[in-house]
């Protein structure tokens, strides 16, 4: 009984190797060209360069990238934004992934249009889906990957702003912005969040 319970418990335990990556935003054709689906770009296109397909699953669409030794999974919420932490919390405990590898990816609308900041801690500043997340994992110590989606034209309605289509040339900077957030990606998995900002903010 003593052996069947210690097996139980490394059964269970954390695996390093296993890394989160989440993009969030919001599900259905309405959404699928607004600011606050930048973290949906991202995943979609980590998934389009490494040849990876999402599968439909609990909570979210989800993809599996074996990378340099380390098992890496794409997290797309199927919960709406504002219940992301109930997906995040969910794939964390699922896949037995320890909080510091992950990095959740998201727009920021404190940010200029096209700046990209990793952060290992931090306010939600307002964000549905992060207080969400942090309301399911109890912290606000989780990395994030923020991009930056503020305008210098004043902003009467941010919700409207935020769930609202990017502009012509805003698209054309995302195609090239995309590759920048891939890179910062594979740098988190290897290196880690610290040595991620060091490099990269």
């Amino acid at each position: 009984m003593k052996l069947i319970k210690r097996f139980r418990r490394r059964k269970q335990s954390i695996d390093m190797n296993h890394f989160l990556l989440v993009g969030l935003g919001n599900i259905g054709r309405q959404y699928f060209d607004t600011r606050h689906n930048i973290g949906f770009y991202i995943m979609d296109y980590i998934a389009q360069e490494n040849q990876l397909e999402f599968n439909s699953s609990k909570l979210g669409f989800v993809a599996q990238w074996n990378f340099k030794g380390r098992k890496v999974f794409l997290l797309k919420p199927t919960t709406f934004m504002n219940r992301s932490g109930r997906s995040v919390n969910y794939w964390l405990k699922k896949k037995k992934i320890h909080l510091q590898n992950t990095l959740i990816m998201t727009d920021e609308l404190q940010l200029p249009f096209g700046k990209i900041r990793v952060r290992a801690k931090g306010s939600s500043g307002g964000h549905n889906g992060l207080n969400s997340i942090e309301e399911y994992i109890g912290s606000k110590n989780y990395n994030r990957l923020r991009f930056g989606i503020g305008s210098k034209d004043p902003i009467g309605n941010k919700v409207a702003y935020v769930l609202g289509q990017w502009h012509d040339e805003e698209q054309k900077k995302i195609d090239v912005l995309l590759p920048q957030c891939f890179e910062m990606a594979k740098y988190f998995v290897l290196h880690g969040v610290s040595k991620t900002m060091n490099h990269f903010n």
